[in-house]
């Protein structure tokens, strides 16, 4: 699994080594980090390697996640030039390892494949609104050209790829400057400052909870070779920026101020998944409400912020 000391992956690591598996976790520890799989070393079906997934790996596995890059802002805008590699170079090796081990291959892409779109909900057929030069680029094309990779793979070498596209997802293990607009809700509010909102808060998001997105992964790998995806794995319900920041302060109490900021450039007005495709092929869709799932992420920053 690359990226597997990241938010998602030490989640999936962990769900993989519960079910039986072997997990050789990959990992260069730029957005990820050790404390995350920590809890996992001592378990002799884990293994933790230090690879940058944009040179070569020469491992032998059978089934490979790709989950590999920088997903939120913060960090993938950090370094724009090694984000696209990350996405790109990094598709093309995991891609050549799957080619000689015959391994099947999972990709993580993203909903952000969809730019600023002009279709709500967003349909897998929908072919998105993205800026090619804007400071999202790095990241929303980059997961577009990994796509275009898989495919090919695909339709030139009889590939088994499973590919499917990520929408707003949060959890224990979310980093705590990353960005994204759950831990940063959050974080402030347990800190007692202003919770930021960018532009006046009606844009919309929905958000999955960690455990869900996780349950659909697998049921993805585990479907038929005929189910290549892309496949929009994400909660279809749906909530305006403001409404989450009123959640969190409901959740966490406080007397912290909503604040408002200019919009980021090419910031989506709206975000939501059509799910059909995901209940039909996989029989998934999340159960976990939003209030469970802010509550024990909730809880995790707590005692991450006191420690």
């Amino acid at each position: 699994m690359t990226g597997g000391a990241g938010f998602l992956g030490s989640h999936l690591c962990e769900h993989l080594l519960q079910e039986g598996c072997d997990v050789l976790c990959v990992d260069n520890f730029y957005s990820g980090t050790k404390d995350n799989v920590a809890h996992l070393i001592a378990n002799p079906h884990f293994e933790l390697m230090r690879h940058d997934v944009t040179f070569p790996l020469y491992v032998e596995v059978d089934e490979i996640y790709n989950l590999a890059c920088p997903a939120s802002p913060v960090h993938y805008q950090r370094d724009p030039v090694q984000t696209t590699k990350t996405s790109v170079l990094g598709a093309i090796n995991m891609l050549g390892l799957a080619k000689r081990t015959k391994a099947k291959l999972f990709q993580a892409s993203t909903s952000e494949v969809y730019g600023d779109p002009e279709i709500h909900p967003q349909q897998e057929s929908y072919w998105g609104r993205v800026n090619p030069i804007g400071i999202r680029s790095c990241y929303d094309e980059g997961k577009r050209c990994a796509e275009t990779l898989f495919f090919d793979y695909h339709r030139q070498h009889d590939l088994e790829i499973k590919v499917v596209r990520i929408f707003n997802t949060y959890g224990p293990r979310m980093h705590p400057n990353d960005g994204r607009v759950v831990s940063n809700f959050i974080v402030q509010a347990l800190r007692g400052g202003d919770i930021t909102i960018y532009g006046d808060g009606s844009q919309t998001r929905s958000f999955c909870y960690v455990d869900d997105l996780i349950d659909g992964f697998v049921r993805m790998m585990a479907s038929p070779k005929e189910v290549t995806g892309p496949i929009n794995l994400g909660n279809p319900v749906e909530f305006t920026i403001r409404e989450l920041a009123e959640a969190v302060l409901d959740l966490v109490g406080g007397e912290s101020r909503l604040v408002l900021k200019p919009l980021p450039q090419d910031d989506p007005r709206q975000r939501q998944p059509d799910i059909t495709l995901a209940k039909n092929a996989l029989n998934w869709e999340p159960r976990v409400k939003l209030k469970e799932g802010l509550e024990i992420t909730i809880e995790y920053f707590r005692k991450f912020l006191a420690s």
